[in-house]
């Protein structure tokens, strides 16, 4: 399936949950995240923080358990067009950018690169990791950066069931994917 009928038919499901299903889903995402990689003190982690009128997953309960544990926190921010790494702390300050997306004031880029985790947004993943966003681009850019142990990992309501049709050569794929029910690796064609 084609890459627009994918955010078509995945935005519609999601807008169908209710704030309950977002609330409980994104609880099992987060144990399963924890579950499967076991995050520890000083790891440094890049994790977005969710538009909540597209009903992403709750990341607030990620950098909650980040915060209470000394994992350093990195976030997107968009600057002059390009994304770049913020790292917060239990007092930073955020506010609502021109589209709704809350983000944090200040626009100091943190120029790391080694993250542990990059926990990363989309709207659906294929069974090879090949990823649908909302169509801008910045996590290829992103990707594009992370030095090579990052772990790229994608989080996402549903399963994935369709391989996506129009890969393109500069989409960068995530290594895993979360979902509420099970942690897929795409190392070696999802055998790790």
């Amino acid at each position: 399936m084609r890459k627009s009928e994918l955010r078509k038919n995945y935005l519609e499901m999601r807008k169908a949950l209710s704030i309950d299903e977002v609330a409980l889903l994104s609880e099992n995402i987060f144990k399963n995240f924890v579950d499967y990689f076991k995050p520890f003190p000083s790891q440094k982690v890049h994790i977005f923080i969710p538009i909540e009128k597209f009903k992403e997953i709750d990341t607030h309960i990620f950098i909650d358990y980040f915060l209470s544990r000394d994992i350093r926190i990195f976030v997107p921010k968009i600057v002059d067009t390009k994304l770049i790494s913020v790292e917060i702390f239990a007092d930073s300050k955020f506010e609502l950018n021109n589209w709704g997306i809350s983000e944090p004031v200040s626009n100091e880029n943190s120029e790391v690169l080694d993250f542990d985790f990059v926990i990363t947004p989309l709207l659906y993943c294929d069974r090879h990791g090949n990823r649908v966003g909302y169509g801008k681009g910045f996590y290829d850019g992103f990707f594009e950066t992370l030095y090579g142990k990052t772990k790229k990992i994608g989080v996402n309501y549903f399963n994935p069931d369709e391989n996506i049709d129009d890969v393109w050569e500069n989409d960068i794929p995530v290594d895993y994917l979360v979902t509420p029910t099970e942690v897929l690796s795409f190392f070696n064609n999802g055998l790790e």
